[in-house]
C-alpha cells in the first residue's frame, strides 16, 4: 500500500484539541435555542431519551418515541439537525507501509445533516446524510477530498392500541440497514456508535448482517405488545431504481441477489428503575461475489444472534451492560475464488458497560472478539510480488499467516458531556490478537500490540 503523508507540524496534541473544543462550544452555545430536531418535537432533554444523555443509547421512553414513529409530540416546525465529530486517532505502530492515514493529526472528520420527526400523527421518519472529510485518496498525490453520502434511514407508520389489559404498538419501517430498526443497543446498527476512520479500530472480518448498511432497501413489519414482546420481519434487496436513494454514493458494496430476510425476537421487562431485554435475530444473505456482475451462483451467509441488556437508570445515575453474540455460517466453495473451504464460520462477541453520572462524565469498557475457521481465500496471508515471476511476500499490515480472523480487543472510554448537545471522549483500543495471531500476524513482523489506537473525539449536534 502507498505511504501516507503525515503532517508534522507538531503542535501539541491537547492544543489541538482544545482549539476545536472552543469552536464546537461556541457553535452550541450559539444556537442554545436551536435543540435537536427530536427534543425540539417532545420538548424533552436529551436525558429523556438517552441513558444519562449518552447517544445513541435509548431509555424506555426513547425506545416508545421510536417504536410509535417518531411521533410523539408536536411536529416541528425546522424538522433538522447537525452532527460534527473532530478526532484525533494514535496508532501506536503506524507501519508506513501499511495503510494508517492522518495518523497522529487532529482533524474535523465527518458532519451529518439529519431531517428527522414527525410528518403526521401516525409518520415519521429518521434520515441522515454524512460528509466524509477525508473519503478519497489521490494514489498518485495522495491528497484526500471529500464526499457526500446517504447514511442510516428509517420511516416508519407507526399506530398504538391502548386498552384496560393490552398495549399493542404495531408499525411498518422502510429503511436501509438491517437492525437499524433495533430499540436496544445491542443490534449490529448501533453498539459500536462513535464514528471513526482511522488507524486500527476493528477487525477484517465482521458478520454479513453488520456489513449491509447503506446498500440495501427493506420493508419490515414489528408489534411491541404490553411492553414485554418484540417481534419483526423484513426483506432486504440491494437498493436500486427509486431506493438508491438510500444508497452510500456509487459504491457497490455487497450485491445481495432477492430478497433477504431477517428476523427479531425479544423479551423486555421494566420495575422501577431497572429494565431488562433478552433476544434473538437472524438474516438470510445471499450476495454475488463479484458486485459488478450480479448473476450466477452466490455465496450464502446464514447469521444468527443472541443479545442482551440490562439498565439501571435513577437520578443521577444510568448505568447499562450489554451483550451480543453473531454466529455466521458461510457457504461458497462452489463459487471460484470466493473462498478455499466448502463451509466456514465466523463468530462475533461484543460486551460492554457504561456509566454516566449527573448525565456529564461518564466511561465505558468494551470487549470485542471475532473467531472463526481458517481460510486461505478469505483470510489472505501472502500476495504477489508484482514482479512476474510468482513470487509470493507477506501483506504487511492486513495479511494473516494463519489464514484466520481471530482479533480480540479491549476498549476503555472517559467522556465528559459539558451540555446536552457535546461529548468530548477518549478511547483506547488494545489488542491481544489480530488476524489470527499476537505476534507477527502478518509475517512480516507485526504485533497485534502494534495495532494498538488511541483516539480522541469532540462530538457535537445542534
Amino acid at each position: 500500500m502507498k505511504n501516507i503523508q503525515q503532517n508534522h507540524s507538531g503542535r501539541p496534541l491537547v492544543l489541538s484539541l482544545f482549539g476545536l473544543l472552543t469552536v464546537v462550544m461556541m457553535l452550541v452555545s450559539g444556537a442554545a435555542q436551536a435543540l435537536p430536531t427530536f427534543a425540539r418535537q417532545t420538548g424533552q432533554s436529551c436525558v429523556a431519551c438517552h441513558a444519562g444523555g449518552q447517544y445513541p443509547e435509548l431509555t424506555p421512553y426513547g425506545r416508545l418515541f421510536k417504536l410509535t414513529g417518531y411521533t410523539l409530540g408536536e411536529r416541528p416546525t425546522v424538522p433538522l439537525s447537525v452532527m460534527g465529530v473532530a478526532s484525533y486517532t494514535k496508532t501506536i505502530n503506524a507501519d508506513p507501509s501499511s495503510d494508517f492515514p492522518k495518523n497522529a493529526v487532529a482533524l474535523f472528520q465527518t458532519g451529518s445533516v439529519f431531517l428527522a420527526g414527525k410528518i403526521t400523527d401516525n409518520i415519521g421518519m429518521f434520515a441522515q446524510a454524512t460528509y466524509d472529510n477525508y473519503a478519497n485518496q489521490d494514489p498518485t498525490t495522495n491528497q484526500w477530498s471529500g464526499h457526500s453520502h446517504s447514511d442510516n434511514i428509517d420511516l416508519r407508520y407507526a399506530d398504538r392500541f391502548i386498552s384496560s389489559n393490552n398495549d399493542l404498538i404495531v408499525g411498518l419501517s422502510l429503511n436501509n440497514n438491517p437492525s437499524v430498526t433495533d430499540v436496544w443497543n445491542t443490534a449490529p446498527a448501533w453498539i459500536q456508535y462513535v464514528p471513526t476512520n482511522f488507524g486500527v479500530t476493528g477487525a477484517n472480518a465482521a458478520p454479513m448482517v453488520s456489513q449491509l448498511g447503506q446498500q440495501v432497501a427493506g420493508l419490515g413489519a414489528y408489534v411491541f405488545w404490553n411492553k414485554t414482546l418484540y417481534t419483526e420481519v423484513a426483506l432486504y434487496q440491494t437498493a436500486k431504481g427509486a431506493l438508491t436513494i438510500l444508497k452510500s454514493g456509487n459504491d457497490i458494496g455487497n450485491r445481495l441477489s432477492g430478497s433477504n430476510p431477517y428476523w427479531r425476537l425479544a423479551l423486555s421487562h421494566e420495575w422501577g428503575p431497572h429494565n431488562v431485554m433478552a433476544g434473538v435475530f437472524g438474516m438470510n444473505a445471499d450476495v454475488f461475489p463479484d458486485p459488478t456482475v450480479p448473476s450466477g451462483p452466490t455465496t450464502h451467509y446464514r447469521d444468527r444472534g443472541v443479545d442482551m441488556q440490562y439498565q439501571y437508570l435513577l437520578d443521577e445515575h444510568a448505568f447499562t451492560t450489554q451483550l451480543s453474540y453473531i454466529h455466521e455460517s458461510i457457504r461458497g466453495g462452489d463459487v471460484t475464488g470466493v473462498a478455499s473451504n466448502a463451509t466456514n464460520t465466523l463468530n462475533q462477541l461484543q460486551l460492554k458497560a457504561s456509566y454516566v453520572y449527573r448525565a456529564t462524565y461518564g466511561g465505558s469498557l468494551s470487549y470485542h472478539q471475532t473467531t472463526g475457521s481458517s481460510d486461505a481465500t478469505l483470510y489472505a496471508g501472502l500476495q504477489d510480488d508484482g514482479t512476474g515471476t510468482g513470487n509470493m511476500i507477506p501483506i504487511p499490515g492486513s495479511g494473516s499467516m494463519n489464514n484466520n480472523p481471530d482479533t480480540r480487543i479491549v476498549i476503555p472510554e472517559l467522556f465528559w458531556m459539558p451540555m446536552q448537545y457535546a461529548r468530548v471522549g477518549l478511547q483506547y483500543y488494545k489488542y491481544n490478537r489480530f488476524n489470527g495471531a499476537s505476534s507477527n500476524f502478518d509475517g512480516a513482523g507485526r504485533n497485534a500490540k502494534d495495532n494498538n489506537t488511541l483516539f480522541v473525539y469532540v462530538w457535537a449536534a445542534y
